[in-house]
């Protein structure tokens, strides 16, 4: 029997702190039924204390929201926790999700706290969000630099308060698979006999972002939080679509389902690149510009034979239209003939050649490609002075 990972979105929190992403109020609300419709589990809106503007957002994302959760961010903190509480309190699933540093760097140079201090304050924010609402989520930031005994300590003990979720954040991006495998399995292992999950959250900076949170998968972990395009703090986060894509496509490895509508993850990419005015590169996995894209003409007369002989993925499952031919240098006669085809210009063999030796020449002059009425135009051209020999 597969087992469902959990997708926890906190595009429209982590995401929205990235610099250059930020969102109006409407646009959050736009993105959020985007979202809900993708079928993300759980939705971080925001972080209620940091503004009004921000409480507002989460309040309204709350009552708009049909299917996902609907999380609202607080430190461990009294004040941060009950205003959490009243931004979600209109969902039909809200979640608090609470949080406090754990890792030496971080209790030495910024809480200036002792374990002992650390562990008591966990468990009464726990506690505390307990008291408003049932879904409570913990997580020790900077978790992956802290000493295993003591995030194994502050995980159980939070469990036991009642937090359903125990979130091991690699905050800065630091870990390594195979360490971070160790670290959650050792996390999950603790938690034994309290009914808690543990998650996943993931930075990209060392561009391990998606390896990092498969391996929590593979350790254990059973919710990962992510972002679509993968924005966020500095290099970002872990990407939905990576995430998602990884293990719909490799299901000969993993055993395990979510609930996004993979069609839909194109077309949400894209509207939030039109929100944030913020593409991903060209060359992002699975929503990129390329992503689907082929220049080069061995690749080019393999898709057009077979397209699983350069595609792992259908495009379509993803929501791309279709595979994209880019004709530039790189490109052969096959797809100049099927782009040709396309375009209602179907050439014969000499007049093939003809046009593939003009459009080389053209080629070789331009860094992006010949468009479609170029090609069309050496096609015509091509007739034109066969039609007079």
């Amino acid at each position: 029997m597969e087992t469902r990972i959990q997708i926890f979105d906190t595009t429209l929190r982590d995401g929205e702190q990235a610099a250059g992403c930020s969102m109006s109020i409407p646009e959050k609300l736009q993105m959020a039924r985007m979202l809900d419709e993708l079928g993300v589990d759980v939705m971080e809106a925001g972080f209620p204390i940091a503004s009004d503007g921000d409480f507002e957002s989460v309040r309204k994302i709350a009552l708009q929201t049909e299917h996902a959760a609907v999380a609202g961010l607080a430190r461990a903190k009294h004040l941060d926790i009950e205003r959490a509480a009243r931004a979600v309190e209109g969902a039909k699933r809200p979640r608090i999700h609470t949080f406090i540093a754990t890792s030496p760097i971080h209790r030495e140079h910024k809480l200036r706290m002792s374990k002992e201090q650390i562990l008591e304050e966990a468990v009464k924010a726990v506690s505390l969000a307990k008291s408003f609402v049932d879904d409570v989520e913990f997580s020790a930031e900077d978790g992956s630099r802290t000493e295993l005994d003591f995030l194994c300590a502050v995980s159980r003990a939070v469990a036991l308060a009642g937090a359903k979720t125990i979130n091991i954040p690699d905050t800065v991006g630091y870990t390594m698979p195979q360490e971070f495998e160790r670290i959650i399995a050792a996390v999950v292992k603790s938690l034994e006999g309290t009914g808690s999950i543990v998650a996943v959250h993931c930075h990209n900076d060392l561009g391990l972002a998606t390896a990092n949170s498969l391996a929590g998968i593979a350790a254990g972990a059973r919710q990962v939080e992510c972002t679509l395009n993968g924005i966020g703090e500095r290099a970002g986060n872990a990407a939905l679509e990576e995430v998602v894509m990884a293990l719909k496509t490799r299901r000969d490895i993993w055993p395990f389902t979510t609930g996004i509508h993979t069609p839909l993850l194109y077309p949400t990419s894209q509207a939030l690149s039109a929100i944030i005015d913020f593409e991903p590169q060209p060359n992002k996995a699975v929503v990129g510009r390329n992503a689907f894209a082929h220049e080069s003409g061995i690749h080019q007369d393999g898709i057009l034979k077979e397209r699983t002989t350069y595609e792992i993925m259908d495009p379509a499952d993803v929501g791309v239209p279709e595979s994209r031919l880019v004709l530039g240098k790189h490109s052969g006669r096959h797809a100049i003939q099927k782009r040709l085809e396309h375009l209602g210009h179907p050439l014969e063999r000499t007049a093939l050649e003809a046009v593939y030796h003009r459009f080389s020449t053209l080629a070789d002059d331009r860094k992006k490609g010949v468009s479609d009425e170029e090609i069309v135009a050496i096609a015509l051209d091509v007739r034109g002075d066969l039609a007079t020999v």
